[in-house]
């Protein structure tokens, strides 16, 4: 299976501003992603089982797709995020993963890698312990995922995916 993350534009703000006030710059940043349009929403595509949306789900956020990612959540998409705030609607998670798109230079998290060490499946809800790894991370990160599926889309996603825990190289 592929690996999962989710992420808080604003977390992912506040780790990179830290690490710069106290001079942590990555050592070494991997291209660009491809330039892509992050814009407008593209139009939404069912998959046909609950491991198939997580597996697309992980497979486009390692390769910083936004327009795979967001063609998976419907109108009504709920995300929970540390601290018990919840983000609501396909709009507004739209805006948490265009920022994680980003190359690092910008302000995003683009080449973080998430690989799955447990997976639990329970209905149609699969719960996935991950370890995330990048080349500008001083070390993993470690984290877990809820992803809850409904006819074909990613319905509600619960992280523990906090940006500001992340240690940057210096």
């Amino acid at each position: 299976m592929a690996a999962f993350s989710v992420l808080l534009t604003a977390q992912l703000v506040h780790a990179q501003g830290a690490g710069q006030k106290k001079g942590v710059m990555p050592a070494k940043q991997k291209a660009a992603a491809p330039t892509q349009d992050t814009t407008t929403l593209p139009p939404i595509k069912r998959l046909e089982t609950a491991k198939a949306v997580v597996d697309e789900h992980m497979d486009a956020i390692n390769k910083c797709d936004w327009q795979r990612l967001m063609a998976q959540y419907p109108d009504d998409v709920e995300f929970f995020l540390p601290g018990g705030k919840v983000v609501k609607g396909r709009a507004e998670v739209a805006e948490l993963f265009r920022g994680f798109v980003k190359p690092v230079k910008d302000g995003g998290l683009c080449g973080l890698k998430f690989t799955p060490e447990h997976v639990f499946t329970v209905g149609d809800t699969i719960n996935v312990s991950w370890v995330g790894n990048a080349d500008f991370l001083a070390e993993p990160y470690r984290g877990a995922d809820a992803y809850e599926t409904k006819n074909g889309l990613m319905q509600t996603q619960v992280t523990t995916f906090d940006g500001a825990q992340l240690k940057l190289k210096k």
